[in-house]
Formats: structure tokens, C-alpha cells, sequence
């Protein structure tokens, strides 16, 4: 059996390493990388500390407005499986990574595995919950997270091949919450100290392309006087560089270039709180 996973965001490359330990004892499994996460400190570092193999194909698409992105996707990922002639194609999440490949996959009568199917936000202008829901009408099996991703699934009529295995993205965390401690040295780097700082993330596109809701943020993050550490990501730099938002402007902000899993975990659970606008870990790891 030939299963082709695809993946391009930064969350499905952790939530593919534990799936693809497992795969990889039974099946052929090839990975084509998309290419929406590019940056070395978005894509690379995560293939190489979390022992991901490295994809069979790059197709290096890079960034672009929603159609272009997913349309290039499309294009490239139906080349591959016309070559490949894979039994299943698996996909995560709700990105257009995974929207370009559930297309590519179905127009080609290929049969879909969606990992983490079944997840709404009942808000249609998110891009991320129009790709998760045509990702669930056209997938063959459906591995939801939660007993609550089973019940959405069911008020929209899709009760065939779904499964509640619970979340990869916490099995991820288990398996490396060990390697974090012993190779992670983000704390000594950045000389923090335990419980004595406020981790943040923040880039959905609901908060970073509203001017008025990231100036609120920002305001909100100047009123806490705990030290704050944000490793922010590339998309919101580049929007605050365009507004002109100076971040010296909000006391005790350190800002820091993106880190890997193994990082993220460490800061996670040494920080006295984690203020994250993304999907983030249900329960803090303990290292």
C-alpha cells in the first residue's frame, strides 16, 4: 500500500511525526512538502529535531494571495499523484496545503484521510474552517480529535469511516516532551527565568489584517508588566513593519526570531502564561 501525506504548515509537520513513525512500519508512505511554511526556522529546523523524513517532493510554493497558493498547490500536487498512483492520500488540519491536496486527491478518485476532521469554528470567514469543512464532504476516512469533532460531523450528515483516535497534536507533545528537555536551551539562550515571563504568539489573519484588533492586542500586552517573550512570526512582522507599529513602544517586550518544536515546548512550560491567538497546546507540557 502507497500512502502520499502532504504537508506545508508548520502544526503538520509536528502533528506528522508521530503519525509517520507508525506508517512507516506498515506502509509506503511518500511526503510531498508544499511549501506554505518556507522559512528555515518555519519548515527546516522542524524536520530536523523531530525526525521527519525528509519529503520525497518540494514543490516550494511559497507565500501568495489564498487562490494563487492553493491553485499552484493543486497544480503540482496532481502532477505528483498522477506519477505516484497512490492508494490513499492523507492530509491534516485546515490549511490550504491540505484543501490543494483533498482536491487534487479527489478529482483523481483517490480516496482521503483527513487527520483532525471534524473541527469547526462556526465562522465561515476564517479560510481555515471553509478548508477543513470541504476537506471532511470529500474525505473517505475521517480521524476526528474529539468527541465534539465526531457530533459536528454528524449534524452535517457525515457519519461514514469517522473516528475518534483523540488528538495527534498532544501525542506529538508526550513523545517529545523528554527530547525538550534534554536538547532545548532556548531558557539559558535568553538567560528567562522559570514562571517569570508571559509567552506569546500571535498570527492568525483575523487579528494580524485587522488594524484595529492587532492595535487592540498590542495595547493589551503594554498593560501586563510581567516579561513578556514573543517569538514572532515572519507574516506579523512584516504587518507591523507595514503599519509602522513600533514594538519598543510596549515595556518589557522581548521579541525573538521564530523557534523550533523542541523550543516552543520548553518556553510553553516554563512560562507563567501562555497568551496564544493560534491553536495552541490544551495542557501545558511538563518538562
Amino acid at each position: 500500500m502507497k500512502i502520499i501525506t502532504i504537508i506545508g504548515a508548520r502544526p503538520q509537520f509536528i502533528k506528522a511525526a508521530p503519525v509517520s513513525r507508525v506508517l512507516r512500519e506498515q506502509v509506503q508512505e511518500l511526503i510531498i512538502h508544499t511549501g506554505q511554511h518556507y522559512d528555515a526556522n518555519m519548515s527546516d529546523i522542524f524536520f530536523d529535531e523531530l525526525n521527519i523524513p525528509k519529503p520525497d517532493y518540494q514543490l516550494g510554493i511559497g507565500s501568495g494571495s489564498h487562490g494563487k497558493q492553493t491553485g499552484d498547490m493543486l497544480a503540482g500536487i496532481e502532477e505528483i499523484l498522477l506519477k505516484e498512483l497512490p492508494d490513499y492520500v492523507l492530509v491534516y488540519g485546515d490549511t490550504n496545503s491540505t484543501l490543494a491536496g483533498s482536491l487534487a486527491a479527489s478529482k483523481l478518485h483517490i480516496p482521503i484521510i483527513h487527520i483532525e476532521a471534524g473541527l469547526r469554528s462556526f465562522n465561515k470567514k476564517m479560510p481555515e474552517e471553509v478548508n477543513r469543512i470541504l476537506t471532511d464532504h470529500i474525505s473517505e476516512y475521517l480521524f476526528c480529535p474529539t468527541d465534539t469533532a465526531v457530533r459536528n460531523l454528524e449534524n452535517e450528515n457525515i457519519t461514514k469511516n469517522v473516528f475518534n483516535i483523540g488528538d495527534v497534536m498532544y501525542d506529538a507533545v508526550l513523545y517529545n516532551q523528554e527530547l525538550a528537555k534534554e536538547k532545548s536551551t532556548i531558557i539559558q539562550d535568553h538567560e528567562l527565568s522559570d514562571n517569570q515571563y508571559h509567552l506569546i504568539t500571535i498570527h492568525r489573519a483575523e487579528n494580524t489584517d485587522d488594524p484595529e484588533r492587532i492595535k487592540n492586542i498590542l495595547e493589551a500586552l503594554n498593560e501586563i508588566d510581567t516579561l513578556k517573550v514573543w517569538p514572532i512570526h515572519p507574516r506579523t512582522k512584516n504587518v507591523l513593519s507595514n503599519m509602522g507599529y513600533d514594538l519598543e513602544k510596549i515595556h518589557n517586550l522581548k521579541v525573538i526570531d521564530p523557534v523550533g518544536y523542541l523550543d516552543m515546548l520548553t518556553l510553553e512550560a516554563h512560562s507563567k502564561k501562555s497568551l496564544l491567538t493560534q491553536a495552541g497546546f490544551k495542557k501545558k507540557p511538563t518538562l
